[in-house]
């Protein structure tokens, strides 16, 4: 019943966009602080607005929130548009994207804030606020004395003209506070329905300039949503309660107000919030790790719905393409979204699979592998990085394997790396041809008849089981360790393994001819 009821609200405030805002057509942004990199939670945001601008026909807009200059991290808003990018999100008006709305960075607009808070001074929604920091530190600590919670009191909105006069005239610094009044009106909140925050009741009037010049969140994005032609705001929950203020400097300004719908919180499998100080949420993060781009994008969209619920369904792994013309806002589920590891492990496990399907794409992944093991190994000169070796490996690894990564561990080695100073000592050169011969006839060469057959070679010959174990591991690998020798070879693969025997043979032979 409660997504009947949504979607008739989202329904109408569609056809409320196209009659009464500037642009007709949907216009989303993601508007991201270069305060840190892009995370989970970030990247949930990106996603559902640039599904939903796909999916109405409509245009993706990246707009820099930078003006906590305080906080600024170099280099992050270059990484933040590479990893929207690396995931598919392509950016249609952005800084170094293009558009007509521009400058796209909130540094660069700062002219524009000024006639606009100029505008609020004039009609009297805004005043100019001289209170020093130590005087709101002392309101501070008086509340938490008192048990209340810490607000505003007010106190410049009731200066004088003389008073205000006299301050300026002294060049005493200052802020520019709005005028929070009474909004009785709840907010249509397209994921949630109908939601009322008082924010006057329990908040003192907020800063929108602050003394450095440079305005605050809550002006710069109704400034900047309002004159970009903003339609729909799709954000986290936690500036839910902010939009009450935004609403009515929406009200303030005489401007008509772009349709909100507010994201549920991303939260871990046990329920506990996300935080961008756990080392495992950043993009980057899994970027390094190896997971794959559309996998991620599925991860994030199996927690926060946006699409048809199917009990039991398989995880099912859709390019971005396609997770836009099935993505349904009225879909999103506006309960608190539990992220499910393992999920992201099939996930990838899935895309590994698919990229083998395609030859282009398989082609993609062999060059991966071939770069991976030569950044893992770089002092060995004699690596097996033949196409077909690769492919061999990689069909192997796709029904076991989580991350591609996983094939440069250390006990996996012997796949990438042949041994060069290996040295049979308990077979001859005579009975390595004979199982060359006897491996070469096998028509199935996994693990359980390859143990079959060695078995029985042992049997044959009288070596001792082990002993040939021992061998045949030295002569593959070089290593005293590892898997199995019959899941080694069957690892390594048919064509692999006779070449490798094949040049213990040659390296036999041609010592024994040196020491003769």
């Amino acid at each position: 019943m409660l997504n009947v009821q949504r979607a008739k609200i989202l329904r109408h405030c569609i056809r409320l966009a196209t009659q009464r805002l500037c642009h007709t057509d949907v216009r989303v942004r993601f508007a991201p602080s270069p305060t840190g990199y892009l995370h989970l939670g970030g990247l949930r945001t990106a996603l559902y607005n640039y599904l939903f601008a796909r999916h109405s026909g409509g245009k993706f807009l990246l707009r820099i929130e930078d003006t906590d200059q305080t906080r600024l991290v170099p280099g992050a808003t270059e990484r933040l548009i590479e990893d929207l990018l690396w995931v598919g999100i392509e950016i249609d008006e952005g800084p170094g994207f293009g558009g007509t709305q521009g400058p796209y960075i909130q540094s660069q607009r700062r002219q524009l804030y000024s006639e606009a808070v100029e505008r609020l001074l004039a009609n009297g929604s805004a005043y100019r606020c001289f209170c020093t920091e130590r005087r709101l530190e002392l309101l501070r600590k008086e509340a938490l004395r008192t048990r209340q919670v810490p607000r505003y009191d007010n106190k410049c909105r009731h200066l004088t003209r003389e008073q205000l006069e006299s301050l300026l005239a002294k060049g005493t610094p200052h802020c520019i506070r709005f005028k929070l009044t009474e909004h009785e009106e709840p907010l249509q909140d397209l994921i949630y329905g109908s939601v009322q925050h008082n924010v006057s009741e329990t908040e003192g009037d907020p800063v929108i300039i602050k003394s450095d010049q440079f305005p605050t969140y809550h002006l710069a994005n109704v400034v900047d949503d309002h004159l970009m032609g903003i339609t729909h705001v799709l954000r986290g929950v936690e500036w839910q309660i902010s939009t009450t203020k935004h609403l009515l400097l929406y009200k303030a300004f005489g401007w008509q107000p772009p349709q909100f719908g507010h994201l549920p919180l991303l939260v871990n499998a046990d329920g506990t919030k996300l935080s961008k100080r756990q080392g495992d949420i950043g993009i980057e993060q899994f970027r390094s790790r190896g997971y794959f781009p559309t996998a991620l994008l599925n991860y994030i969209i199996s927690a926060g719905g946006g699409f048809e619920h199917r009990p039991n369904a398989k995880p099912e792994l859709l390019p971005v393409a396609q997770l836009a013309q099935q993505f349904r806002l009225e879909r999103v589920n506006p309960h608190p979204s539990r992220l499910n590891a393992d999920l992201l492990n099939d996930y990838n496990q899935l895309e590994i699979r698919q990229r083998l399907q395609g030859a282009e794409t398989q082609l993609q992944l062999i060059r991966h592998v071939q770069q991976l093991v030569k950044q893992t190994y770089p002092a060995h000169s004699n690596l097996d990085l033949g196409e077909a070796h690769i492919l061999a490996v990689l069909q192997w690894a796709a029904q076991r394997l989580t991350l591609i990564q996983d094939l440069t561990n250390s006990k996996l080695s012997f796949l990438w790396v042949k041994p060069s100073n290996f040295v049979l000592k308990d077979l001859s050169t005579a009975q390595l041809e004979q199982l060359l011969l006897q491996l070469n006839a096998l028509s199935d060469f996994h693990k359980d008849p390859l143990n079959a057959t060695l078995k029985t070679y042992a049997t044959s010959t009288g070596i001792k089981f082990p002993a040939l174990m021992k061998e045949l591991r030295g002569a593959l690998s070089g290593l005293q360790e590892g898997p199995g020798v019959a899941e080694m070879m069957e690892i390594l693969g048919k064509a692999v393994v006779l070449q490798r025997l094949g040049e213990s043979i040659k390296k036999q032979s041609q010592l024994k001819q040196h020491q003769l």
